[in-house]
């Protein structure tokens, strides 16, 4: 048996419920598929030695994901954020160590990262916690992948979800405030615009085309009859925002802008991609776009 329990050493998500891991928790770690899991999904049996073991390691890409069960590639969620947040902050105590000498330790005590580094770090709880709604209540109607790199380019996708309805590429943004959709334009000119909590939010909007026609790439090649009629669809799914009264989820430059329960419905529906296909089309992604590397 590879899995070994341990005290992991780095934040992690667990690969059977996708839920968050911090630092110090108690979880199997499978040495050879390079995941970990939490001692719910996986109970302790038997005592075993507990060394600290990092769990951000990119997960084996050399099988397709199950539908019937929590895919095994499926990446870690929020973990280019995390690791971006861990790299300005470390950098901003490398400053103050250099500036301030023996009163380093007083200056980060009275002191904090700035907005712009706490983002990160805000950033990577929401696609956690998302990641864990999607685990939770699509199970096997989709199959999920997270954090995922584009190559050629520095940027990822936070999550994939392939599903009978399509494949599903989705950003997901911790804000809070009330989500509206306005329309600033002028006489017959509409200018749709995304306003989240008063601020205009609407690149956030603009910023998932590339995400999607790099989806669209890394299908080519790939043998299916229907290959050319699979569904492409863009979210932009916010986690802890407000919404009006009787809300709906509105589409704006070809991307729905939504919550995760409403994601999640349009996730579940019926569509034109049976299981095989679903499959295939999964497997064939997690290879074109491997998990982001730790």
């Amino acid at each position: 048996m590879s899995a070994r329990l341990i005290r992991l050493r780095y934040p992690g998500t667990c690969a059977g419920c996708a839920r968050a891991l911090s630092p110090g928790t108690k979880a199997w770690w499978d040495v050879t598929a390079r995941t970990a899991t939490c001692t719910d999904c996986q109970p302790v049996a038997a005592a075993a030695p507990e060394v600290p073991v990092p769990v951000d390691a990119p997960p084996a890409e050399d099988a397709a994901p199950d539908l019937a069960s929590p895919p095994s590639l499926a990446g870690v969620a929020g973990g280019s954020a995390l690791r971006e947040y861990e790299r300005r902050h470390q950098r901003r105590e490398e400053r103050i160590e250099q500036k301030w000498g023996r009163l380093s330790g007083f200056v980060k005590l009275i002191s904090d990262d700035p907005q712009s580094t706490r983002a990160w770090a805000k950033g990577s709880e929401g696609e956690r916690r998302l990641a864990r709604r999607l685990t939770n209540d699509l199970r096997e109607r989709a199959v999920l992948l997270h954090d995922r790199k584009v190559p050629g380019t520095r940027g990822n996708i936070d999550h994939l979800a392939v599903a009978a309805s399509g494949i599903w590429v989705i950003d997901a943004k911790h804000y809070k405030g009330r989500v509206e959709q306005r329309d600033v334009g002028r006489w017959f000119k509409a200018d749709l615009r995304l306003n989240v909590g008063g601020r205009d939010r609407t690149k956030a909007v603009d910023g998932l085309g590339w995400q999607v026609d790099a989806v669209h790439k890394a299908l080519t090649g790939l043998e299916l009859p229907t290959v050319a009629e699979v569904p492409i669809h863009a979210a932009l799914c916010f986690i802890e925002a407000e919404w009006k009264f009787f809300p709906k989820p509105f589409f704006q430059s070809g991307v729905w802008v939504t919550w995760a329960k409403k994601l999640i419905e349009m996730i579940g529906a019926p569509g034109p991609l049976s299981p095989d296909e679903v499959k295939a089309c999964a497997g064939y992604l997690s290879k074109s776009l491997p998990p982001m590397a730790g």
